[in-house]
């Protein structure tokens, strides 16, 4: 299939990205309206000598809305690309960040940080500070998601329904560690694992923005140049081997990529659930399930789907917010049962169906 088939839906998923993120911009505790932006952007560029468009407007707008939404775009499409590259990688629809215990690991290095983290940094903490809670988030998912891949290849075939029970085993050994933390936490400490573990954007700020979008993107890029490998790996092993791809490479150097962008994205907003599973399956429904294709596109869907899942947790309950990881959990959990069927009914065919 050529690129140029595609281009359609980039440019389709580019124009509905950028409207969505404008509108996101308007809505919240304090609605804007265009007239405003456009004022702000002009004042902001130059364009306009205005001494005071609405100073206080203009400051929310610029250190609290913009960046939120900008960050909120760069966590979705982390989120989607990691699902499409797990999917890809364990040759199932039915697999995501969250059900291989990605999110959940990153989730313990994070509790862990935040308990222990001013004990292990010592007088070193405000230099190291800022780097801990990424860092640690990354081993976290890395160890957990290495493991289930681990047990579910015990006989040299990735297996899937064991791949789903190790999951299921190590999730619940990193939030019983989670729990833990939680447990011996004083009541600040508790309160931001809480919020933490249901997923919040509240905390954005530039230097967020900056750092989830240079590991996003750079992730992205690298990606990329293993789609056409990921692409020989859904033939099979063995076919993806006669093919010259050195499959156990590629699993280390995709697990390794995909941990590193989940756990950036996860150690500043949380855990949010089910982007990564939904994204990826409506692409492969709606066009294709080439990697070359599924990694740009899920990029970009992924940012819009977060964004109004980000739109409605402001809109919600509003001045205050819900967390947006119980949003996604509530659209993405009744998805994942009925592509779980699906994946049920067909397991005849073989292949990767999805």
């Amino acid at each position: 299939m050529s690129r140029f088939s595609f281009r359609f839906y980039y440019i389709s998923l580019a124009i509905l990205l950028i409207i969505s993120l404008i509108i996101s911009t308007r809505v919240g505790a304090v609605n804007i309206s265009y007239e405003q932006i456009f004022t702000f952007f002009s004042h902001k560029l130059g364009f306009s000598y205005d001494p005071d468009p609405n100073s206080i407007q203009q400051a929310l707008f610029f250190q609290i809305r913009l960046p939120r939404v900008i960050l909120c775009a760069f966590v979705g499409a982390a989120l989607s690309v990691s699902g499409a590259l797990m999917q890809a990688l364990f040759r199932n629809p039915i697999v995501e960040p969250g059900l291989v215990g990605t999110s959940s690991g990153a989730a313990l290095g994070a509790a862990f940080v935040f308990v222990m983290g001013k004990t292990i940094a010592g007088p070193f903490a405000d230099a190291i500070g800022p780097f801990m809670l990424p860092f640690f988030a990354f081993v976290g998912g890395f160890a957990a998601t290495i493991l289930v891949y681990r047990l579910s290849s015990v006989f040299g075939k990735t297996n899937v329904n064991t791949m789903l029970l190790a999951g299921i085993a190590v999730n619940a050994l990193a939030s019983g560690g989670t729990g833990f933390f939680s447990y011996i936490a004083r009541d600040p400490q508790a309160r931001s694992i809480t919020f933490w573990n249901l997923g919040t954007l509240s905390g954005a700020d530039w230097h967020a923005v900056e750092l989830v979008g240079i590991s996003t993107t750079a992730g992205i890029l690298i990606c990329l140049r293993y789609s056409k490998s990921l692409n020989a790996l859904l033939l099979g092993e063995t076919e993806a081997g006669y093919l010259g791809v050195n499959s156990e490479k590629l699993k280390m150097k995709v697990i390794l990529i995909n941990t590193f962008i989940v756990a950036m994205a996860t150690s500043i907003v949380g855990v949010i659930g089910f982007i990564g599973l939904i994204v990826p399956h409506l692409l492969r429904m709606m066009k294709s399930s080439d990697n070359r294709f599924l990694i740009i596109a899920s990029a970009l869907l992924g940012a819009i789907l977060l964004n109004l899942a980000d739109m409605v947790s402001r809109i919600l309950v509003a001045p205050s917010e819900f967390p947006i990881g119980i949003i996604t959990a509530f659209v993405g959990a009744p998805v994942f049962l009925f592509i779980l069927i699906r994946n049920s009914r067909r397991q005849q065919q073989g292949g990767f169906y999805a």
